[in-house]
């Protein structure tokens, strides 16, 4: 099936129909298209900050024990002026995120179901033999390819991790990017310290290259690397406004992801928490990336384009904080499981948008209200960004691609929006932490299919939870309610063949999911 999800907004339609090249330079700020800014964070989930995502009966910010543990007072800011999601959805890893934020499309259709091995394919036992190791191709169509198209300035800096070593995806300026700073094949940086050149020239972090390029000037410095990145973005903007051109900028922390290095910044704040040493690092990366957030809102403010300028805020999976099992409720409580889990502490992560100045006389920002304080319960995922930015900036969508996401404008401006999906696909046909699995959120109620039953599952095939009433998936409802898991597998099967997903292989044959037996 394909979606086409782009609608124009008024002011576009109306320059169109006059006849006028929708994207002229535009001679004035008000009437200049909108800087996007997607700010992405590694590893960090929903429960990581001291911003309350999750909400009470009522609809209202619930504060649990990490909301107190973290410290990120620039997301509460950002969030004080703009709207966040309680329910917004990531893949459970790396690489098939940051592919579905390029293409529009679920993992099970872009087939990068999958964090990339930069060195070899990890498809597993029984992964599909030819699943997308090789990542975004040159001809692949991305987000920063069809703005580039548009007349935007497409930056990259930061995590990459498109490709393996070796191929057009290692390098984002392959994928229509102007710019790449700090990109390549890599998830994981050698270091996060300067005085270690970001692991160039100190040898190989575990026997592999991790070495974070294109950072030479803070080598031998105490610059630590989420500063650093911070600091190119900046440099990027600067080039953009100077030339009087909008941009793109996609900056990809690598903070939080490991090595847990402390940011001595910010050590003291925890020394008393309680917590293990490796927690304690962790907070103070998670501190760390929040002040990157609050200085690069403060540069964008200083130069002016504030007001014509969109954050858009999220982690790219759930949190790999070193608390607790994978599968218990520990590390993202009170959710349940982490970063390759099929639980909700595994796939929710913190959305937050809003314009870096709010000013509703700004014509961008009347195309788009952002309400101040806002919450949307709503649900959205990563595949929901490509179709929003291309709406926001009018920039087209070739008609051959295929875009599973829908726009998030009308929820973005805190209004319901009964058009938008209410569906979110994880495809997992690989191992990791949790092997060989397949969930559908439908609604309140949530699927998992387990290819190879096991103790992450208590041996069990399916797992069907009620999100109204058991929102930290404690009570397995598939036996008591045979009628719904026959509806929700039956959901599943047809995203997975709509998608054009592949299976696990079994015997030398694609074994797609089980349907419940009798049906």
């Amino acid at each position: 099936m394909k979606y086409l999800p782009i609608r124009l907004s008024i002011f576009v339609l109306v320059l169109a129909i006059a006849g006028t090249t929708v994207f002229a330079r535009a001679t004035s700020a008000e009437a200049t298209r909108p800087n996007i800014v997607v700010f992405l964070v590694d590893d960090m989930g929903v429960m990581d900050t001291s911003l309350p995502f999750l909400t009470d009966a009522q609809g209202q910010p619930q504060r649990y024990p990490l909301n107190d543990f973290y410290r990120t007072p620039n997301m509460e800011k950002l969030a004080a002026t703009g709207i966040r999601f309680s329910n917004f959805y990531a893949m459970s890893v790396c690489s098939p995120t940051r592919a579905s934020i390029m293409t529009g499309q679920n993992a099970a259709r872009h087939h990068t179901t999958q964090w990339i091995s930069p060195e070899q394919n990890n498809r597993g036992k029984f992964g599909p033999p030819d699943w997308n190791w090789e990542g975004l191709r040159e001809d692949s169509v991305t987000l920063p390819r069809i703005l580039q198209s548009a007349g935007y300035r497409t930056i990259h800096v930061g995590k990459g991790h498109f490709g393996p070593f070796n191929k057009a995806g290692a390098d984002p300026a392959n994928l229509g990017f102007d710019v790449n700073i700090a990109g390549r094949a890599i998830g994981v940086p050698g270091s996060y310290s300067g005085r270690l050149n970001y692991g160039n020239g100190i040898g190989k972090r575990k026997g592999k290259d991790r070495a974070v390029p294109h950072l030479e000037k803070y080598h031998g410095t105490d610059m630590h690397l989420t500063d650093a990145l911070t600091l190119e973005a900046e440099s990027q903007i600067d080039e953009a406004v100077s030339s009087d051109t909008p941009f793109f900028l996609y900056l990809a922390h690598y903070a939080v992801h490991s090595p847990h290095q402390s940011d001595p910044r910010f050590a003291d704040h925890y020394v008393d928490s309680g917590q293990s040493q490796r927690v304690q690092n962790f907070a103070t990366l998670v501190e760390g990336m929040d002040k990157s957030l609050g200085d690069l809102l403060a540069y964008i403010r200083e130069r002016g384009i504030g007001e014509n300028t969109l954050i858009l805020f999220l982690g790219d999976n759930g949190t790999d904080a070193p608390i607790g099992h994978e599968h218990a409720v520990a590390c993202a409580a009170p959710l349940r499981g982490k970063k390759g889990s099929h639980y909700e502490g595994g796939v929710r992560v913190p959305f937050v948008a809003a314009w870096a100045t709010p000013k509703t006389e700004n014509s961008a920002q009347q195309t788009l209200s952002i309400p101040a304080g806002a919450i949307q319960s709503q649900m959205g995922n990563v595949c929901d960004l490509l179709p929003t930015i291309v709406e926001l900036t009018g920039a087209p969508v070739p008609n051959d691609h295929v875009v599973d996401g829908t726009s998030l404008t009308k929820l973005l401006a805190g209004e319901a929006d009964a058009e938008h999906s209410s569906d979110f696909l994880m495809h997992f046909p690989h191992e990791h932490r949790t092997n060989y699995y397949t969930s559908l959120r439908s609604g309140d109620w949530k699927v998992i299919h387990h290819d190879f039953p096991g103790e992450d599952s208590g041996k069990l095939r399916y797992q069907l939870f009620n999100l109204a009433s058991d929102p930290f998936e404690q009570t397995n409802l598939a036996e008591n309610h045979p009628d719904v898991l026959k509806r929700m597998m039956l959901q599943l099967t047809n995203h997975l063949e709509q998608h054009n997903a592949q299976y696990i292989m079994l015997d030398s044959r694609p074994t797609p999911p089980q349907l419940p037996s009798g049906n």
